[in-house]
């Protein structure tokens, strides 16, 4: 198929990491989920960093790993965080380097499937479903900018991944599927 990347984006919950695996698999490339390698590169958890070093020091970590994984090229599957979009050198980079994939969800679908996660630190206290909120209508017009969108709500995490690769099919012969 496609011997670029396959960079699937998101919302917090949008099933990226998931669908990614499932992906990887039917594609017969490598993973990689650009949360686990931050986690990895920095010694600790992502809930640590923005504890400890603030959202700021998060986002130039990200993007410096974002970076350098893209830079190596070769056909795989990049699961990104919810986040890497708000910056406009990711942006350009996954443009650049890759196929974007955007797995979109419904808000209601979010705090449904975040409800018990204790990991999600733009989502912790009383007034996370008010800043799910207010990220998901600010990073919408980043999301929608992707080649691909699949809707998630509803599916099951193998039908996203076969959704995906039926327009990756329609995306490489021109055929526009946004």
């Amino acid at each position: 198929m496609e011997r670029r990347p396959i960079i699937l984006t998101g919302f917090m919950g949008s099933g990226k990491s998931s669908v990614g695996k499932v992906l990887s698999r039917l594609l017969e490339v490598p993973l990689i989920d650009l949360d686990a390698d931050i986690v990895a590169a920095a010694g600790c958890s992502i809930t640590e960093i923005f504890s400890r070093d603030g959202e700021e020091l998060f986002r130039t970590l990200e993007s410096e790993r974002l970076a350098l994984l893209l830079s190596k090229g070769g056909k795989c599957v990049v699961a990104t965080g919810g986040g890497v979009v708000i910056s406009g050198e990711n942006r350009r980079i996954m443009r650049a380097c890759g196929i974007i994939v955007n797995l979109n969800v419904s808000l209601h679908e979010v705090l449904r499937r975040l409800e018990r996660s204790n990991d999600r630190p733009l989502l912790a206290g009383e007034d996370g479903p008010l800043r799910a909120t207010r990220l998901m209508a600010e990073r919408e017009q980043f999301y929608a900018d992707a080649d691909i969108r699949i809707d998630t709500d509803g599916k099951s995490v193998e039908d996203v991944a076969r959704e995906i690769l039926l327009s990756l099919k329609g995306y490489l012969r021109g055929v526009a599927v946004r």
